[in-house]
C-alpha cells in the first residue's frame, strides 16, 4: 500500500488534536493518564478487527495518532510496552484465553508491562539467556536476572524470556512467560542511575517467582520464535512518532546554532543540512516499510533486515545530533542550567540531556554490531558468525 492522507484522515487528525488540547490541560499523573487514554478509546487502535481494541482505525490513522501525540507534548507513555509489543505478540501467538485475559486491561490502560529480555551476559546476544524457569506443578519458578528493563518499577507484569529446558543452549529450550511483578521476596527491582541523572532502566532479580503454565505464550520451548516475532513489531508506527520527537530536537539545535552564530560556519551548516535530509529519508523509509507489510504484521522474509537497517539509521543519526548539539553551544555546553552542589542531583538542560542519553542509542535495542551481523547473515547471505 501507499501512504496518502485523505479527507477522512484529516478529520481524524482534527479529532485527535481537539481531544489532546482538552485533556492535556488536566495534567494527570502518568498512571491515571493511561486510564484516560483507555477510557477515550485511544489504546489499541487497529485491534478492533480482533475484538480486543477500542476504536477502528486504519494504518494511516494510527500514524496520524502517533505523530499528533508526539507533537502535542503529551506525557511519555507508560503503557506503550503492553500496547505496542505484548499486544501484537499475543494477537499473533497467544491463545484465546491469553488474549481475553491480558488484552482488555491493556486497552483500558489498567495494566502496565515491562520486557524481560536482556541479561548481564546476554544483552544484544539474546540467545545467551540464562534465566531459568522450572516446572512446578501448575506453575513455573523463575530464577535469574534481567537488566536494562524499562519501566519495571511501574509495571504490573513482565514478559520474560527464560530457559525451560535444562542443559539447552542458544535459541533452543527457551519459553516466553508472562510473570506478575507483585511478588514480594521473589522479585526485586533496582533502578539504574544513568549519566543523565535519571533512572528509566532497572535491574530485575527473580528468585523463584511464579508464572502460571497457561501463561506461556506459543507453548513451552517456542520462546525464540515468539521473541523474534515480537522484535518484528518493535519498530512499527511508533517509529514515526519517535521521528517527530527527533524533528523537535533538531529544531532546537537549529535555533541554538543561529543564536550562537555557529550556523555561520560552513562545516556546521553542512552538518545541519545533512541531519535534516537524513531525518526526511528515515521518515519515508519508515512509511515505505509500514506500507509494504500493513503495519501490524511482522516483517516478511524478504524484509528480515528492515528493522536492523532502521535501528542503524536512527541510532547513529540521533547520536550525531547530540554531538552537534554540543558543538553549536560551544564552551557553554559544559555548564549546567543550575549551580552544582555535591549533595544534590545535577541538572541538565534539554540539549545536554540529548547528548548524554544518545550515547546509548547505538547499544540498547540491539547494538550496531549485532544489527550489522543480522544484515550480513539474513540479507546478504554471508557465512554465519561462529558462536561459542
Amino acid at each position: 500500500m501507499e501512504f496518502g492522507f485523505g479527507a477522512e484522515d484529516e478529520a481524524f487528525r482534527s479529532e485527535v488534536r481537539a481531544w489532546l488540547r482538552t485533556r492535556l490541560a488536566g495534567n494527570l499523573p502518568r498512571r491515571e493518564w493511561e486510564r484516560e487514554l483507555g477510557r477515550a478509546g485511544w489504546i489499541g487502535l487497529g485491534w478492533s478487527a480482533d475484538g480486543y481494541g477500542n476504536r477502528t482505525a486504519s494504518l494511516v490513522q494510527q500514524v496520524v495518532w502517533a505523530e499528533e501525540y508526539a507533537r502535542s507534548g503529551a506525557p511519555a507513555r507508560s503503557g506503550h510496552i503492553g500496547e505496542n509489543l505484548l499486544a501484537p505478540t499475543l494477537l499473533a501467538h497467544g491463545s484465546e484465553e491469553q488474549k481475553s485475559r491480558f488484552l482488555p486491561p491493556v486497552a483500558r490502560g489498567e495494566e502496565l508491562w515491562c520486557q524481560g529480555y536482556s541479561e548481564p551476559g546476554a544483552g544484544s546476544d539474546l540467545a545467551g539467556v540464562r534465566t531459568a524457569a522450572v516446572r512446578d506443578g501448575t506453575s513455573y519458578r523463575v530464577t535469574g536476572q534481567k537488566i536494562w528493563t524499562s519501566l519495571a518499577h511501574e509495571a504490573d507484569w513482565c514478559f520474560v524470556l527464560a530457559r525451560t529446558e535444562p542443559g539447552s543452549r542458544r535459541h533452543h529450550g527457551l519459553s516466553f512467560l508472562l510473570v506478575p511483578m507483585d511478588q514480594p521476596g521473589r522479585i526485586e527491582v533496582r533502578p539504574i542511575r544513568q549519566m543523565t541523572g535519571t533512572s528509566e532502566f532497572n535491574e530485575v532479580f527473580f528468585d523463584g517467582a511464579h508464572a502460571r503454565v497457561e501463561h506461556v505464550v506459543g507453548g513451552e520451548g517456542q520462546g525464540w520464535r515468539v521473541a523474534m516475532g515480537l522484535l518484528g513489531f518493535e519498530r512499527g508506527v511508533s517509529t514515526l512518532a519517535q521521528q517527530v520527537g527527533f524533528a523537535q530536537e533538531l529544531g532546537r539545535v537549529l535555533e541554538t546554532a543561529v543564536a550562537t552564530g555557529a550556523a555561520d560556519d560552513p562545516v556546521v551548516r553542512d552538518r545541519l543540512v545533512r541531519q535534516w535530509a537524513e531525518l526526511r529519508t528515515m521518515r519515508w523509509n519508515a512509511l515505505r516499510t509500514l506500507g509494504s507489510r500493513g503495519g501490524s504484521e511482522p516483517e516478511a522474509p524478504g524484509d528480515a533486515g528492515a528493522p536492523s537497517v532502521a535501528k542503524l539509521l536512527w541510532g547513529g543519526w540521533h547520536q550525531r545530533l547530540g554531538e552537534l548539539a554540543m558543538q553549536v553551544r560551544g564552551a557553554e555546553a559544559t555548564v549546567g542550567p543550575a549551580d552544582w552542589a555535591p549533595s544534590a542531583p545535577y541538572e541538565l538542560d534539554a540539549l545536554q540531556h540529548l547528548f548524554l542519553f544518545s550515547r546509548a542509542d547505538t547499544i540498547y535495542g540491539g547494538s550496531d554490531e549485532i544489527q550489522r551481523t543480522i544484515i550480513a547473515e539474513r540479507v546478504l547471505g554471508l557465512p554465519r558468525e561462529p558462536k561459542g
